[in-house]
Order: C-alpha cells, then structure tokens, then sequence
C-alpha cells in the first residue's frame, strides 16, 4: 500500500498568540541589556532596550503627524538599521508595511504605491545608480493617494523619529487593540509574467514563521545573526529579523546590499554564529581571493534559501566555513515564507537533495496538477501548503487570490516536488521551467546537479528554448571556474554515456554571471528570452506561441 503525499508538521510547541509589538515587548522585558542589532556600515548598535524606544519614538511620530491604524506606508530602501525601525514602528501603530524593491524603476514604484494605495512612502535618499529622490518626485503626479514622501536622514526624517511624547499613551492604545490576524505587511512577488501581487500577510503569519525558522535552528539569546539577504523579501524581515527579535537575537547587518568581503568581515568582527544567504552569496563569499584569511569558526549554523543548494557548495559550506548545522528552508513570499525546513544533525544528502520536512503547525500535500489528487510519496506534483502561514490573499485582487487559494485554504505554489517515504521534499523546478523534449520531461535541477560535478564548471543554470522538431530542446548556462575553458563540445562529451541522450545539452553558453533578482534567485525567464534571441529561435517561439 502506498503512502499519500501528505504531511503535518509538530505542535508540541505552540504558537504565538500575540503580535509583532507585543512580541517585541517580552524579548526587552526578558533581553534588554542584550544587543539588539548592529549595523556594521552604519558602525551602529542598539540594545534591545534602545531598539526598543527609537521604534517607540518613531510610532509616536507617525502618529502625530497623521498616520492611522490601517493606512499603508511604502518603505524603498536597501539594508539599513533604519529599515527595522520603519518595520517595527509601523507595526506598533497598526499601519500596514508596503515592501518595495530596491531595484524597481518608476513604473513599478507607481505600480505599488498605487495597487496598495500608499500614503506614505518612505526611502533612502538613493542607492547605487538610484536616485530615489528624483525618481519619487517624478512619480508624484501619477500616485493621487501619495500624500508624503519621507528621506532618511533628512531634517524631515529626524523630526519624525524623535516623535511626539504626547501621543505615547494613543500609540500603547493602539498596539494593545491590535490582533494576531490583522494584515501588517504587503509584499510584493517578482511578476515574472504580469503585474507583481501583493501578497499580504499577517502579524501571526509572519511572527511565527520568523519564530519557528531560528527555533528549528536552535537559535537562541546570546546568537548572533548575520543578514546580508534583502529586508524587504521575506529572507530578511521575516526569518532574519523576526526570527532574531522574537528569540533574543542579535541582528547584524552587514552592508546595504550584499558584498562578500564585507560579509566576512561581519562574521569575524562580530563573531556570528548564523548566517543565512542564497546558494550564489555563499558561492561568492569562498570564491573571495582572501576567504582563508578570515576567522569563521564562530559560525555553526545559518540559512540556505532561494534555490536548492548544489552538493559540491554545501560540503564546502560544512567543510570551509564550519556551517556545521546549515538549514535548508523553501516557501514562498505568499506562505509568510517558510513550509519546509531541514534540522540540525540531518544527514549531506537531506540538505542538498530535500527541502526539509514540514514545519511546526503547517499542513502539505504534492497534488497531481491536472486533477488535484494527492499524489503517491515518490510521485511528481504540484507542491500545496496549508496553515496560519498561508497570506490573507493577494491585496484587493480576489480572481488572483482564488486562483491560488483552493476553497480547502490549500495554496497551490506551481513548483514541482516529490515527498520521500521519510516525509523529506525535493523541489524539482517550477511546472513552468520543466523542459518537455519530444514528450520526455527533463528537471532542470537534475541537469545541473549533474554538470555540478564538471571539473571545470563553478556554475550552472539549465533551461529549455524553443526547437522545430521536438518542441523544447535543453540549453545550459555555465559559469567556469578561474582559468578554466568550457565549450559545448566539452560538456557533451562529459554528458556522453552518464545521462540519457535526450538529457544532454543541446547549446551552452558561458557566462561570467547569471541575470538575478535583488534576493539573488536565478531569473531564468530572462534567460530563455535572451536565448531565444541570441539563437535565432524567434520564428519557432513565436509559431508555437511559447
């Protein structure tokens, strides 16, 4: 008899029934005197009891100047140690957090502010090549329910944050009315096809989720965080500072956006004993050219998130940086994020072969996509997730809710995986990305693990693009390792006899870097688009409408 794809995560250790506010109120009762958070660009750092009050204050100043419970701030800026405060701040006051990327344009910034109906928007002065000020005020005119743009650091911004003591007791008001239900956070998804969705989320989806990722890593006060992956996804508000301020962790932030050395630096200086990253950060951070020279063993633990983590990176992982304990976590921005997560002690080929099992007080199943059966263990399906992570829905969007939420409260994600016998899941790409070649299903994950194995490849993205003859044909991208050559002849050749002839490659193409996202996944709808017209397949697409 065979085992349904099904499984429901422990509940021995219960939820927690309070909200973000609160939450943050019993780890400065408990923790205070602890470091709360430090800002190593910044050279910042707060205890919990600090951290505390300039959250406090900043509500305070929000609502003395005209925010209200249920009103929706923008917040548009890489990593700062401002950024939790805007994240705490709003919390407190009830005001509902829209996360906007720091890589957006004007068109997409007009996008979110309007689909969430912003009254504020709040932002760094610019980053990199950005120049928020200007892009904002050329914005203006096509956002009517924009009422004030806040800077950082301005005049404007200080008066802000110092606050207004006599609207104290109306902010305590506020955050005592407050639910565990209510939505506090906005976030919008990648909108690889389409406008992005707003995924909206709750005090309890979010508090917990952040709660449960750190405990499952056995982080607790004392430990110290680093957070190099972007605040404004989930990786970074939710399990990194969430994670951290619900347990009496230390937070530490390395740098506004990611750069390896000064990862490293965070490490050593402040003697880290987590660090959480997507594959390519910590494929980058062993790649620096003075890695060896740097003091890890502080390190135990940490986070591997945004793609499945190749065999070869993960013992190096264990091996080089002593993340003896690395956890591997899956989600979705719309499952607050995290369903899966691999445990401390699990064995090399659990976390480079699985996602983990299923979290505490969370519901999955794989489900054939076609009729939504719940699919044999061992079986191909469609990952779906259940619970008090699932968001409220996507923000004043319900067709677009309803075609992701089933009326059982199943969230159907579109990734494909298989449940193990043992309850372990392995993703195994997106329905989307599967390459279908002459009626063979080929997992681009597979592909690439294999080609991990290449001496000579440090990096490899698999994809399909169009072909005449068997509708799909499998292309590679490769990164070579320094000093190495890679052509198409010398990955056939490595291919031939190890892996199904309709597996191997038909085109490669070598790459110094793979097109990205700001929290580091791999965009490979860029991809085929770019490959389609670097191969001339224009005419194939467009004639079987792919």
């Amino acid at each position: 008899m065979t085992t349904p794809s099904v499984a429901t995560g422990p509940t021995d250790t219960p939820l927690l029934d309070v909200t973000i506010p609160e939450s943050l109120r019993l780890t400065v009762a408990d923790h205070g005197d602890r470091e709360a958070l430090v800002s190593c660009h910044q050279d910042l750092r707060w205890t919990y009891e600090e951290f505390a009050e300039r959250v406090h204050s900043l509500a305070t100043g929000m609502l003395a100047n005209g925010l209200q419970r249920g009103d929706r701030v923008g917040l548009w800026s890489p990593n700062y140690a401002e950024w939790t405060l805007v994240q705490y701040a709003t919390a407190e006051i009830g005001v509902i957090l829209v996360n906007i990327n720091p890589a957006y344009r004007t068109h997409e910034l007009a996008y979110a502010l309007n689909q969430s109906g912003c009254r504020w928007l709040i932002a760094a002065p610019d980053f990199k090549t950005s120049d928020y000020r200007a892009m904002t005020a050329s914005v203006r005119a096509d956002v009517p329910a924009l009422e004030r743009a806040v800077f950082f650091w301005d005049d404007e911004w200080d008066e802000i944050c110092v606050g207004d003591p006599s609207a104290s007791g109306d902010v305590r008001a506020i955050a005592a009315s407050l639910s565990p239900d209510d939505p506090i956070n906005i976030q919008y998804t990648s909108g690889t096809t389409g406008f992005p969705k707003g995924a909206t989320l709750t005090h309890r989806g979010i508090l917990n989720n952040g709660y449960f990722v750190t405990g499952l890593q056995e982080l607790g006060p004392g430990d110290r965080l680093c957070i190099p992956v972007p605040f404004y996804h989930c990786f970074g508000m939710v399990m990194g500072n969430l994670g951290s301020t619900s347990r009496g962790i230390t937070m530490v932030i390395p740098g506004d956006a990611f750069d390896a050395k000064a990862v490293l630096e965070a490490v050593e200086n402040e003697r880290c004993t987590a660090l959480y990253g997507v594959p390519t950060m910590f494929i980058a951070e062993m790649a620096d050219t003075d890695f060896t020279s740097y003091d890890l063993s502080s390190l135990r633990t940490g986070v591997m998130a945004g793609s499945l983590c190749p065999v070869e990176v993960m013992k190096r992982c264990i091996s080089e940086m002593n993340l003896v304990d690395m956890s591997i976590c899956y989600g979705m921005t719309e499952t607050s994020p995290v369903s899966t997560q691999t445990m401390p002690g699990d064995s090399l080929e659990h976390r480079t072969e699985s996602v983990g099992v299923v979290h505490p007080h969370v519901e999955i199943r794989v489900v054939d996509p076609a009729t939504g059966n719940t699919l044999p263990r061992g079986e191909t399906g469609e990952f779906c997730t259940r619970g008090y992570s699932v968001m409220d829905g996507y923000w004043n969007d319900p067709d677009k809710t309803s075609a992701a939420i089933d009326s059982d409260g199943w969230m159907h994600t579109g990734d494909l995986a298989v449940m193990a016998e043992d309850g372990y899941v392995n993703i195994v790409g997106r329905i989307k990305d599967m390459v279908i070649r002459g009626g063979e299903n080929i997992y681009p994950r597979e592909i690439e693990e294999f080609l991990y194995t290449h001496p000579d490849i440090e990096d490899v993205q698999a994809i399909g693009v169009p072909d005449e003859k068997y509708g799909e044909e499998l292309m590679v991208w490769v990164k070579p390792k320094p000093d190495a050559t890679v052509d198409l002849e010398s990955v056939r050749n490595f291919c031939a006899g190890k892996i199904a002839h309709f597996k191997v490659p038909r085109y490669v193409r070598v790459v110094d870097d793979f097109p990205m996202t700001v929290t580091g996944k791999i965009r490979k709808v860029e991809m085929r688009e770019q490959s389609i017209v670097d191969l001339g397949l224009g005419h194939i697409a467009e004639s079987s409408g792919s």
